[in-house]
């Protein structure tokens, strides 16, 4: 029996930015935590990453309450910490601190071991225009998609 897989994604951090450069990064979760994510009750909507002192976390993460936890339930928007080298955590923060440049989570998955993942994007805040640029792509291929079927 295959086991399912999770794979949740941030669609508003491609229609908001223009993604650069791509990791992927572990997660220090609690026991609560994985299980929720494995039943799939997370929200990456909100969610972007901050530096605190030389450690990477996500915030804005919402994470469901586990359905059959007791007292020993997590906070679903708590601060988690990600996992990284250090090589990419220097490369990470050298970018960061130029202007325009942010963090953002693109997709959650689970890996074959079982751990969570979240694969992050640097990432450039996108103008007004380039959003309905993107728009504009989007729905002209729809119609030639819909064409070609015809």
């Amino acid at each position: 029996m295959k086991p399912q897989t999770i794979r949740i994604k941030n669609r508003r951090a491609s229609f908001e930015y223009f993604l650069e450069e791509k990791f992927v990064a572990g997660m220090v979760l609690t026991g609560t935590e994985i299980k929720s994510i494995r039943l799939g009750k997370v929200s990456l909507n909100e969610a972007y990453c901050v530096f605190l002192k030389d450690e990477l976390f996500v915030r804005e993460m919402h994470i469901a309450e586990y359905s059959f936890g007791t007292y020993n339930n997590h906070d679903p928007k708590r601060d988690r910490k990600l996992l990284m080298t250090a090589r990419e955590l220097k490369k990470l923060r050298t970018k960061v601190n130029e202007k325009g440049y942010t963090i953002v989570p693109v997709v959650l998955f689970v890996n074959e071991k079982g751990l969570a993942k979240l694969e992050i994007a640097l990432a450039k805040g996108k103008h007004h225009y380039d959003k309905r640029e993107d728009l504009k792509k989007k729905d002209s291929k729809r119609e030639l998609d819909r064409l070609k079927n015809f």
